[in-house]
């Protein structure tokens, strides 16, 4: 057998520039037809590539996906070794080229892009940083993540698996919130006064009422059996319903601060020991990120020291 390089392929052989730019491109995009667009060609072109190197190497580089597809670990490995060193030559290729660099991809809940996200990184676009933003459910943007689909993610939960890395960056504490009718209606309230809730309608921004339930569990140590009055997938829709007075809801403190502070909304209960969920920021793990998606992380999670 022919003696093999670290990386897998043939000694002797260098691997081929083109196929790499194009390998990196199909790792970053998570699909050969984005891969093709972003790089301008046919995609047969880039699938041949694809198998071109992966013969060299005598590697498996993605596995095909119904849509997209996921790297190995070759993959990873290999994009981890060749990213910054491409990204440094196609800066000196381009130097005179007026296209514009890669947007970074940026997946979250939409409440978070939208209330705290989007005006941290406004300054950055500003100054040039291409930015492609996403939102949705953790579980579906983390599987993006490890497929490429996206440079970072901003999560609800721990991402699980050794494929992504991620770190604490918020706390969000769970406040039970109604209009000031309500407040008067229902009265003081204590961990062991539920019942006075019977027949107070509810706003979930969910059927099966998960931040709801939560908190009825963890403050009021009861299992809620109730059915929502209103649903709004958008914790933003569910915010202006109790604004105008549809019922009590539980939001996060810090989507819900202007109206406390104002008045549109009252805190109905303040428990010693409230609800937290901890939100995470997610990458793709040995992998080098972009300088543009660098300035992403490193800006949110600058900002998130002071939320």
């Amino acid at each position: 057998m022919a003696p093999k390089n670290s990386d897998g392929s043939a000694a002797g052989r260098p691997l081929d520039l083109t196929q790499l730019r194009t390998f990196l491109a199909v790792y970053r995009a998570g699909s050969l037809t984005e891969a093709a667009r972003r790089l301008g060609l046919a995609q047969p072109t880039v699938t041949g590539q694809i198998r071109a190197l992966e013969q060299q190497l005598d590697r498996q580089l993605f596995e095909r996906l119904p849509r997209g597809v996921a790297p190995t670990a070759v993959a990873n490995d290999l994009a981890a070794r060749i990213s910054a060193p491409m990204d440094e030559l196609a800066m000196v290729a381009d130097r005179d080229a007026a296209a514009p660099t890669e947007p970074v991809h940026l997946g979250g809940p939409a409440e978070v892009l939208a209330v705290r996200i989007m005006p941290v990184l406004a300054p950055l676009v500003a100054e040039g940083v291409r930015l492609r933003v996403t939102p949705g459910l953790a579980d579906d943007l983390l599987d993006g993540l490890r497929a490429g689909r996206f440079d970072l993610v901003l999560s609800a939960v721990r991402p699980r698996g050794r494929s992504v890395l991620a770190a604490p960056l918020m706390d969000e504490e769970f406040v039970l919130v109604g209009a000031p009718a309500w407040h008067a209606r229902i009265g003081p309230l204590g961990t062991d006064d539920v019942a006075v809730l019977d027949g107070v309608p509810l706003i979930s921004y969910a059927e099966d009422v998960p931040i709801l339930r939560r908190y009825w569990r963890h403050v009021f140590r009861q299992r809620l059996t109730v059915r929502p009055a209103l649903v709004m997938p958008d914790l933003r829709g569910v915010l202006a319903a109790a604004v105008a007075g549809a019922g009590v809801t539980v939001l996060p403190r810090y989507l819900c601060a202007d109206e406390l502070r104002t008045g549109a909304l009252l805190t109905l209960l303040d428990p010693e020991d409230p609800p937290i969920n901890t939100g995470f920021i997610a990458q793709r793990a040995n992998t080098t990120l972009r300088p543009e998606v660098a300035r992403v992380r490193d800006a949110i999670r600058q900002a998130a020291r002071s939320w």
